[in-house]
């Protein structure tokens, strides 16, 4: 069974992007999937800094997450826009478990052959979708295949109903056809490896 790490980069209990990652979650175990769905809240880290790394190596919490990312084949990120980019807590995530801490480990060992899906909300008419482009970017430059299919929700504060639904058609629509497409890469890629 193809296994999925979902979550937000964002930290505010009230984030709509957590909204979305909670959902994504869902509708990638209706797709078939085991998911594990986290919240970046808990896996504090300090900003990272190579000589905190040459001093005391990777934090504890950076060796559990990327533990996380090492066990599952592919992961979905609700990623909220900041200023055009990504947020600051997202980047240092992934900067963290992108250094090896191991003898002998393969490089980017954490990203290395699996696949990922992207999404965003924001409270403005674009949905995050400036803010997923280094994103992508980002994420095959490390060696993860970020699949075409993406999901940007606008006008995020009024975009969920009370079950945590999208309510646009639409957007519902996208982050279905995302998912699936997730799901469906990370299957196929696992059954060739």
């Amino acid at each position: 069974m193809t296994k999925l790490l979902i979550f937000a980069g964002s930290a505010r209990k009230a984030s709509t992007n957590k909204q979305l990652a909670a959902l994504a979650a869902r509708t990638a175990k209706e797709a078939g999937a085991e998911v594990t769905l986290i919240d970046l809240a808990d896996f504090d880290m300090p900003i990272y800094n190579g000589d905190i790394e040459a001093d005391t190596g990777l934090p504890e919490n950076a060796k559990r997450l990327k533990q996380l990312f090492v066990e599952h084949d592919g992961f979905f990120i609700a990623s909220p826009e900041y200023n055009s980019s990504i947020s600051a807590l997202l980047k240092n995530a992934l900067d963290w478990i992108s250094r090896p801490h191991t003898e002998n480990e393969p490089g980017l060992w954490a990203f290395q052959g699996k696949v990922a899906a992207i999404g965003s909300v924001s409270p403005g008419a674009l949905g995050g979708l400036r803010g997923l482009v280094p994103l992508r970017m980002m994420l095959s430059n490390i060696g993860v295949t970020v699949v075409p299919s993406q999901v940007a929700v606008s006008d995020g504060f009024n975009a969920f109903d009370k079950g945590g639904a999208l309510t646009a058609d639409m957007t519902a629509g996208m982050l279905k056809a995302t998912v699936a497409q997730l799901v469906g890469t990370t299957g196929a890629l696992k059954r060739d490896a």
